[in-house]
């Protein structure tokens, strides 16, 4: 029971601390805040947030395989898939934004250039995409945990 208590604990710990970081880079990557700070800290948030979402991975693995409801249950419930999913869909789309924040890191620190608007808008749209689909599996959560 204790160590079912643990990984939870460590599992919601790790969602918040994405919220966190994904909602820093929501919020600094806007064409009129674009400045050689906010670049270099782009690429700091976005690391912060790709390490964030390993460790979110690797307690929910740790979840299914020593919680205490076991894989077998886990991997039968339907909505425990479609969270999954919704997982690494918001994977495949924080891509396009890591590689643009090393990108334009990169950019500015050889030639100076702080990056097109147009792109940081782009860019920015992959990041409010991720961040609506994130409640979207804390609902499915809530629902799963009540018996749906």
């Amino acid at each position: 029971m204790t160590l079912e208590a643990v990984l939870a604990s460590l599992h919601l710990v790790a969602i918040l601390t994405l919220v966190v970081f994904m909602s820093s880079q929501a919020a600094l990557c806007r064409t009129e805040w674009m400045n050689a700070a906010v670049v270099e800290r782009l690429v700091r948030l976005d690391v912060i947030y790709n390490v964030t979402a390993l460790v979110l991975l690797l307690t929910g693995l740790a979840r299914v395989v020593w919680g205490i409801k076991g894989m077998s249950w886990y991997v039968s419930q339907p909505l425990f898939h479609l969270k999954v999913t919704l997982f690494v869909v918001m994977v495949l789309l924080s891509i396009w934004p890591t590689l643009s924040f090393r990108r334009w890191r990169s950019q500015l620190r050889t030639t100076g250039a702080l990056p097109e608007p147009r792109e940081v808008a782009r860019v920015r749209r992959l990041v409010m995409v991720q961040s609506h689909v994130l409640p979207v599996v804390a609902v499915i959560a809530v629902f799963w945990a009540r018996g749906w």
